[in-house]
């Protein structure tokens, strides 16, 4: 009985091997574009990669294979399918939106026209987790906060996604894809942090859900922007991934997906949101895709010029 209530109450089995949706290698053939790419990363410690060894961080995958490859990943990155990459990771561990806005952005140089942006984001985690309950609920810090009492931070939050990504696009004059995540929930969907150690936070759930539809409709505004669904995939890796009576349970992959501090990845974890972000890299820079939007603007008449964020060859 004891070992039994260890296991689905306390056990977090981490696994081994691949994490995370299989590949079509169809999609990784040729060579995306032959333009000069900056491959960035911006925003907090999902994307700076805390946590995982050198190399081995969602960022790094994607950037280059590391000596260790699994099989099916075998010379599928950007380093591949851009032969012009450069990669700069900007993102701090720690950070919140503020700091992304304020900070991060405004170290970042205007880019060639030549140049197309390939951008990485995770932002907004940190806003709705620090403090962890120590310290009253503030803008930035929000942990503990009642639903009405966030509600300003909330929609101060979209007006300031809005502006970064606004500003991705004024700093990249010769185009640039943004590939933003939401917002994970190590809960599964349960809502009760405590179960990890932390304060219990009756309207948690209820402001991540908030931050997610923020990011889902500004993902939605901008052509520029594709949402990386990492909330989705997630659930049923977190701290209830071996409660087989959960609805997020996963059966073939049980296991852990988080970093010891709950806020961050583990390695497979990382594994897991890389295939995530090629993924979505794939629906926006496969030939076959790229192709069908020049037809469609031909069909309308759209000027050539007009077609350089479309078309990443070009």
């Amino acid at each position: 009985m004891a070992i039994a209530f260890f296991h689905f109450s306390l056990s977090r089995p981490v696994g081994t091997g691949p994490a995370g949706p299989g590949l079509s290698r169809d999609h990784f053939k040729k060579p995306w574009s032959s333009r000069p790419v900056l491959f960035l990363g911006m925003g907090d410690s999902v994307t700076a990669g805390f946590g995982a060894r050198k190399g081995l961080s969602y960022f790094d995958l994607l950037a280059t294979n590391p000596p260790s490859e699994f099989p099916d990943l075998g010379e599928i990155s950007l380093a591949d399918l851009f032969p012009n990459l450069r990669s700069t990771n900007m993102a701090l561990s720690g950070s919140t939106s503020l700091q992304h806005l304020k900070l991060q952005l405004s170290k970042l140089p205007r880019q060639s026209e030549e140049t197309l942006g390939v951008i990485v984001l995770t932002t907004g985690g940190n806003d709705i987790i620090h403090n962890y309950g120590r310290t009253a609920p503030h803008e930035g810090a929000m942990y503990g906060a009642t639903f009405e009492n966030a509600k300003p931070w909330i929609a101060n939050f979209e007006l300031r996604l809005d502006q970064i990504l606004t500003n991705f696009q004024q700093l990249f004059p010769g185009g640039c894809h943004v590939f933003l995540a939401n917002i994970y929930d190590p809960t599964d969907g349960v809502g009760d942090a405590e179960k990890a150690g932390l304060p219990a936070w009756k309207d948690g759930r209820q402001i991540l859900n908030a931050y997610n539809k923020i990011i889902n409709k500004s993902a939605a505004k901008h052509s520029f922007v594709h949402l990386v669904n990492i909330h989705d995939e997630f659930l049923g890796h977190g701290i209830h991934c071996t409660q087989f009576w959960r609805t997020a349970y996963r059966n073939k992959d049980p296991h852990y997906w988080y970093h010891e501090n709950l806020e961050d990845p583990n390695e497979r974890g990382y594994d897991a949101l890389r295939r995530l972000f090629l993924i979505e890299m794939a629906k926006v820079f496969q030939p076959t895709q790229v192709k069908e939007r020049l037809r469609i603007r031909e069909t309308l008449h759209a000027p050539l010029s007009s077609l350089a964020p479309l078309c990443p060859n070009r």
